[in-house]
């Protein structure tokens, strides 16, 4: 395919991460900005479909703080810990991470529906919004469902959301009271 010369402009900023990105890939400018455009257009149809979900994703996996584990694992955490002697321990320990992220995320989340976002995201649940201040949490199994709840629980209580959480048999309902 014969290419097509057109003139675009930056501002500095632009232009200096141009330049940047084709030192490092070594291409051209020109090459550089054919690929961006054709990653734009390929992860543009995934971005609009997730919403914001990408960004979290990139946020949470960027850091190092988080991992991508599989399913099937999780589950077999979960298992064990329902069947060990120091479950009630970890529970404790458990409330202590919450409160700490609920620390971390008071700058992003500032509401019940903003939280249940986020966890969506880590695919702990699929998340139905029912209306402004009901929401349902579809869950895979009684112990992830287990582990939402005291989630949600230890979270809405650091973060000071009043939230009531009634379970079902394979999902959670949760309900904004301060709505």
């Amino acid at each position: 395919m014969k290419s097509k010369r057109i003139t675009v402009a930056v501002d500095e900023l632009t232009l200096e991460l141009l330049n940047e990105l084709s030192s490092e890939e070594n291409i051209s400018r020109s090459k550089l900005v054919r690929k961006a455009i054709r990653f734009y257009q390929k992860n543009r149809e995934i971005r609009e479909s997730g919403g914001d979900r990408l960004d979290t994703y990139f946020e949470l996996l960027s850091e190092g703080e988080h991992v991508i584990l599989d399913v099937d694992h999780w589950l077999l955490f979960l298992e064990i810990l329902e069947s060990s002697d120091k479950k009630e321990k970890f529970w404790e320990k458990s409330k202590k991470v919450a409160n700490s992220h609920a620390d971390q995320l008071s700058s992003k989340v500032s509401n019940i529906e903003e939280l249940l976002e986020r966890l969506a995201s880590c695919n702990f649940f699929r998340l139905n919004k029912i209306s402004n201040n009901e929401f349902t949490l579809i869950v895979g199994s009684e112990k992830v469902r287990k582990f939402v709840k005291r989630l949600l629980e230890d979270f809405s209580e650091s973060m000071g959301f009043e939230a009531s959480i009634q379970e079902d048999i394979g999902k959670l309902r949760v309900k904004n009271k301060k709505i």
